[in-house]
């Protein structure tokens, strides 16, 4: 670990213990040597202010009566932990007042107290750090909770699904296995009973759901990955290709640093250009993200996905030549 997270982990130590804690315990935790622990309990001490007291051969300690004032100044979450508490904050300011707000209340309020923890008490300026949503889908909180209570209770659920593909209505009887929360949207990955395949809703399309009284089938984590999570995007199933896009030398700048899909494959071009290989199973989601680079992308390969983009650009330049 480097010396921020040495720094956090020792404070924590330290703050926590009712004992002395002695030099081996510290070294073994935090996975360093003597001279570079001494180094870290003098950071501590002396640039941060904690109230750190030798114990001889005994250890170190926090000082009893500072030990519970003292908190590290500044920030000291990184920024994945930031993101995940203002995330996980702000959704739940997005339920409104709707059937999850007095449910959801406590652990919003342990979220603000975490928060307070990092601005040493005081309260966190949540409006200072922003989350924007994008692309957020109208939903009803009913039915969300009717999904969300059959996954939890394992329970197979009922419910008639509107399918924006084909706007056509079916009625359909799965067992949930997880919920999904994509690109701020909430999606229900389930087995249908009566296609024996699995599925993935979005929750907003559901309607009338009802929890059944039969226990869901459970299926492993492992084929739910397989299944689920080794194509692009929300589409699920195994991957049918593997797409290669270029990237112009601007938007490599971009491309480069994005996380498209856990298994892909990128590389720089002796011209600057950035290659892109992606594993995808249902084209649809794969083509609206290469498509918004407009000319600073080109589908290489497979030719049937090249064709495909070029079919949609050819209609949306005819839209402009009306």
């Amino acid at each position: 670990m480097d010396r921020y997270e040495r720094t956090l982990a020792l404070h924590r130590i330290l703050k926590s213990a009712r004992y002395p804690v002695s030099l081996q315990r510290l070294m073994d935790e935090l996975a360093c040597s003597r001279a570079t622990l001494y180094r870290d309990i003098a950071f501590l001490r002396d640039a941060l202010g904690a109230p750190i007291e030798s114990e001889g051969e005994g250890g170190f300690r926090y000082n009893e009566k500072d030990a519970e004032r003292f908190e590290l100044p500044g920030l000291w979450l990184n920024s994945d932990e930031l993101h995940a508490l203002l995330a996980t904050h702000q959704l739940l300011d997005r339920t409104g007042s709707g059937v999850l707000s007095s449910a959801l209340a406590p652990l919003r309020g342990r979220i603000e107290s975490l928060l307070a923890q990092q601005a040493g008490g005081k309260r966190w300026p949540v409006e200072r750090v922003r989350v924007i949503g994008s692309y957020v889908r109208q939903r009803d909180e009913i039915a969300f909770r009717v999904v969300a209570s059959a996954v939890l209770e394992r329970k197979r659920l009922a419910f008639d699904y509107l399918a924006r593909s084909t706007n056509e209505r079916t009625h359909r009887t799965v067992s949930p296995q997880r919920l999904t929360h994509y690109r701020d949207n909430w999606y229900l990955d389930a087995w249908d009973q009566d296609r024996e395949a699995l599925r993935s809703f979005s929750v907003d399309r559901i309607q009338h759901a009802r929890v059944q009284d039969e226990a869901a089938r459970d299926l492993p984590d492992a084929e739910l990955d397989q299944h689920l999570a080794s194509s692009y995007g929300i589409f699920s199933g195994a991957p049918k290709a593997n797409a290669t896009i270029l990237f112009s030398a601007k938007a490599a700048r971009w491309v480069a640093d994005e996380h498209w899909h856990s298994k892909q494959e990128g590389r720089f071009l002796p011209d600057g250009r950035y290659q892109l290989k992606i594993p995808y199973s249902n084209a649809k989601e794969l083509l609206m993200d290469v498509l918004r680079y407009g000319a600073d992308a080109e589908i290489v390969e497979p030719e049937s996905l090249r064709q495909q983009a070029r079919t949609l650009l050819q209609l949306a330049l005819s839209a402009y030549e009306r």
